[in-house]
């Protein structure tokens, strides 16, 4: 019976923490905890938290600055490039242009060259023509001469040489 009476002092006391006897004593170990509490946290967990919260900050603002950094030295680099670039094709251009320039001095030079061939052969040519002309007209004038002398002959008449040489000269002049 011992252990009935027992268990109904504990039923009807109900939980512990809810006995109102117990109450100072209760407070008082939960002051004594929350101060512990503080000073742990406020001497040992906090700094160390703090401490480690500032290095990442610290880090994070190196990080950002060295970001800000490489990005004007990019920025830098991109304008070096891009003005780079540019020279490179004005250069390109310019090395075209005197190569353009070149060519189209050696066309000239060859056309000036071909031009001045092609006169003096069209002058050869001319003389040469001139010359098949001349001697055309001296065949033409002496087969002219031989067949009036021949007709005459043949028509029973006599001419000399003199006027039928006239006869010609004047039929070819028009």
């Amino acid at each position: 019976m011992a252990t009935e009476t027992h268990g109904a002092e504990v039923a009807e006391a109900g939980m512990p923490q809810l006995d109102f006897s117990t109450f100072p004593n209760q407070i008082f170990w939960l002051l004594v905890t929350l101060v512990v509490i503080y000073f742990v946290l406020s001497k040992i967990a906090l700094p160390r938290i703090s401490s480690v919260l500032a290095e990442r900050s610290g880090t994070i603002l190196n990080d950002i600055a060295a970001a800000e950094e490489l990005k004007l030295k990019a920025k830098d680099a991109e304008a070096a490039y891009n003005q780079a670039l540019a020279e490179a094709r004005a250069e390109a251009q310019k090395i075209a242009q005197e190569t353009r320039d070149a060519i189209q001095a050696d066309l000239d030079a060859a056309t000036a060259k071909a031009d001045a061939e092609i006169a003096a052969k069209a002058a050869e040519s001319e003389k040469a023509i001139a010359e098949i002309r001349d001697d055309a007209v001296d065949a033409v004038k002496v087969v002219a001469k031989d067949t009036a002398k021949e007709l005459v002959a043949a028509l029973g008449a006599k001419a000399d040489a003199k006027s039928i040489t006239a006869a010609v000269n004047a039929r070819l002049k028009g």
